[in-house]
């Protein structure tokens, strides 16, 4: 991306200087160069605003790169990236100190009554795929898979400590250390939901709404196990294991192609923003900003290690957006 913004810059340079050098040029030629370089001037209007964004922070990683990509566009806009976590950040746009909030789970029936309440009215937006990643240690080499039914013996509290050997005959006699998101996380929600079937976690979990503590915790401990979004897997896979998992159909591994075909079940999911209409319609910097957010999430979502929406979605979500401004 900032090498296409190079090259433009670079083809307008050469032009300038080879109209420099034919000073004989025509007048109508002249006015022609002065209404492209008007028209250009307004199609890229500088903007100045202050847009805050909050929540997930699985999505975190796709809406900091946004972020960072709109703001060298629209330097006079500064864009704040939280990751309070999915409820947390819905908490924030309740309280109306966030335009955007993130969410790796749709939105919870309390949440929307919140933010009725409040006199909000928002849009959601589907940006990207996620398989949530279930990791061990680089040095377990005794876990090739787990099935789903393991999953929920190893994580749902039964008052007593596990052990690697009470999941499977064969594994060491060694208490499994486990790593979760907190639950202010979408992430956990959605395991809960998917996985625990909305049993008490394990009260030995460590749990933290910072996924990067629970690659150190994982990282450093040969009997750990945690899960997160697939893109802190992807940028720490020289210091991880991921584990295949058996949904039904057999072990699978989350890669872009089982991810976005849903054959990495159950823990293929959707990722979210969601926006206040009313800052869409009444802040252009925002408008902008969800217009360049949409525009680029594919991509984007690729660079950080999530799988992207078929590009027809992204041109109907182009489409919503373009209707909160009426």
């Amino acid at each position: 991306m900032r090498k296409v913004k190079f090259y433009a810059g670079a083809a307008v340079m050469s032009t300038a200087l080879l109209l420099g050098a034919c000073g004989g040029a025509e007048t109508e030629g002249n006015n022609n160069s002065a209404s492209s370089a008007e028209n250009a001037g307004e199609e890229n209007q500088q903007l100045q605003g202050e847009i805050q964004v909050d929540g997930s922070s699985t999505v975190f990683p796709i809406m900091e790169a946004v972020a960072e990509e709109y703001m060298m566009e629209q330097p006079g806009v500064n864009v704040t990236v939280g990751q309070s976590g999915t409820g947390g950040g819905f908490e924030k746009f309740a309280a109306g100190e966030t335009h955007v909030s993130n969410a790796s789970r749709p939105i919870k029936e309390e949440e929307v009554k919140a933010l009725e309440e409040a006199g909000i009215d928002f849009t959601e937006f589907e940006v990207a795929y996620d398989g949530l990643s279930v990791v061990v240690n680089k040095e377990n080499d005794w876990v090739d898979h787990l099935t789903v039914d393991e999953l929920k013996k190893i994580w749902v509290d039964n008052g007593e400590t596990k052990k690697w050997s009470d999941i499977r005959e064969g594994w060491p006699d060694e208490e499994i250390k486990l790593y979760s998101p907190g639950t202010d996380s979408g992430t956990y929600d959605y395991f809960n939901e998917v996985i625990l079937e909305d049993a008490q976690i394990d009260k030995n979990a460590v749990l933290s709404e910072d996924d990067n503590v629970l690659v150190q915790g994982v990282t450093g401990d040969k009997n750990a196990l945690g899960y997160f979004g697939y893109a802190y897997y992807a940028e720490n896979k020289d210091n991880l294991k991921v584990v295949p998992i058996d949904g039904g159909e057999g072990p699978v591994e989350p890669t872009n192609e089982t991810v976005e075909s849903g054959e990495y079940s159950p823990l293929s999911r959707p990722l979210f923003v969601y926006v206040s209409n009313k800052a869409v319609a009444e802040d252009e910097a925002v408008y902008d900003y969800m217009k360049f957010m949409i525009e680029n999430a594919g991509t984007l979502s690729e660079e950080v290690g999530y799988v992207s929406l078929p590009e027809e979605e992204y041109q109907s979500a182009l489409e919503k957006l373009e209707g909160l401004k009426k």
